[in-house]
Parts: structure tokens; sequence; C-alpha cells
């Protein structure tokens, strides 16, 4: 990615954080941060160590074929840095940061002026649980089981690379990064029942080009 800014402080590297923001909740980190002239680099950084897995999996899903989601992550920090003095419900930063992410990949996107990345399914999902794997479950398949389900998924992700932008991104937001409704909504700026409108007509659409594989 070009131009992207070097982060603004030794932060993560910064020594010797208290002890006592370990036991904060995230909600109390920024209203620490915004305090003050510019925001507590100790608290950020404890925000930013339990956030940080977060951004990366949701950039990763967005953008999973870019070599630089590396600097697009960055960047995602650099603005949550800048700008955490006006989120005015710190309760909501996880969701707050989501968005800024989001926001930023679409602005990457248009500026490259190229068309949706594939989406990667041969990735294991990461859960609270563990890694799952897309496979699907069997005892014994055969050549014939394994070929159709290698074709089913090369039709999923062709089809879902297909969708309209706003459909893609909530099918992604939804199905593989697990978010809630409610979640989804505030990362787009969107109500929750459009939310739901778009993941409902993204699976109608997924379902009537994969129809014959299921």
């Amino acid at each position: 990615m070009e131009n992207s800014l070097p982060l603004p402080w030794p932060l993560v590297s910064a020594a010797k954080e208290p002890l006592c923001l370990h036991k904060m909740s995230n909600q109390e980190l920024v209203v620490r941060c915004q305090q003050g002239f510019s925001p507590d680099r100790a608290a950020f950084a404890e925000l930013m160590r339990r956030h940080q897995a977060h951004i990366d999996r949701l950039l990763y899903h967005l953008a999973p074929d870019w070599q630089d989601r590396s600097d697009l992550a960055q960047e995602v920090w650099i603005r949550v840095y800048r700008y955490v003095k006006r989120l005015k419900e710190p309760e909501k930063f996880r969701s707050w940061a989501g968005r800024i992410a989001t926001n930023l990949f679409y602005d990457e996107l248009r500026r490259r002026r190229r068309g949706w990345p594939p989406l990667s399914l041969d990735a294991p999902i990461q859960t609270k649980d563990g890694e799952l794997d897309w496979e699907l479950a069997a005892q014994s398949p055969g050549p014939d089981e394994n070929l159709v389900t290698c074709e089913f998924y090369e039709h999923l992700r062709r089809a879902i690379a297909e969708l309209p932008e706003a459909f893609r991104t909530t099918i992604v937001l939804r199905e593989i990064e697990g978010m809630a409704y409610e979640e989804i909504a505030e990362t787009l700026g969107i109500s929750v029942g459009t939310v739901k409108s778009r993941i409902a007509r993204a699976r109608r659409r997924l379902q009537s080009q994969l129809n014959a594989y299921l």
C-alpha cells in the first residue's frame, strides 16, 4: 500500500505498562485515552493488544490476497489513535474500530480501481474454540465426492466474488467473521434491518447459483 504512515509512537513497545491496565474494561481504557492532550500511550497499547487480532482477521477476510494488509492495519491504528477522543460511546470501541477498518478498505479498493479479489475459503475459520476447516465432514469420501466438493467451493468462491459489494461485505462479516447483526450495523453505519435484508438477499442469490450443488 502506498504512502503508509509510520506509527507515530514507539507505542506497542513502550515499556512496562502498569499492571492495573490489564484489569480495566475497554470502556475504562478508552476514557483514559480521551483524557489529556493526547491519548495515554500505555492505555492505547492495551486496547491495541486486545483488538489487533480482530482487526487483522477482518482485513484478511475483506482482502485475502492483498500482500500489504499489514500496511492497511497500521493505517487503521493510526486513525484510531488520532480520533479516539471523538468516540462518544467508549463501550462500542470494538465495532467503531472495525468500522474504521472497513471504511479504509473501501477507500483503498476505490483507489486501486480493480475488481474484487477472490475470497479465500481454503484458510481455516478462526473461532473461540480453535480452527475449523471448510471441508465437508465425511468418514470416507470417494473420488467422485471429492470432485463435487472441489467444484462446489470453486463455484462458491466465484458466486461470492460476483455479489454486489454491499451484499458481499455483509456476508463476509456475518458468515466468516461471525459478527452479530448489531455489530455489522455499527461497522457499516447502517440499520440492523438493512443488514438483515442484505444478508437474506445475498443468501438467496448464492442459493440460486449453487442450487445444483446443495
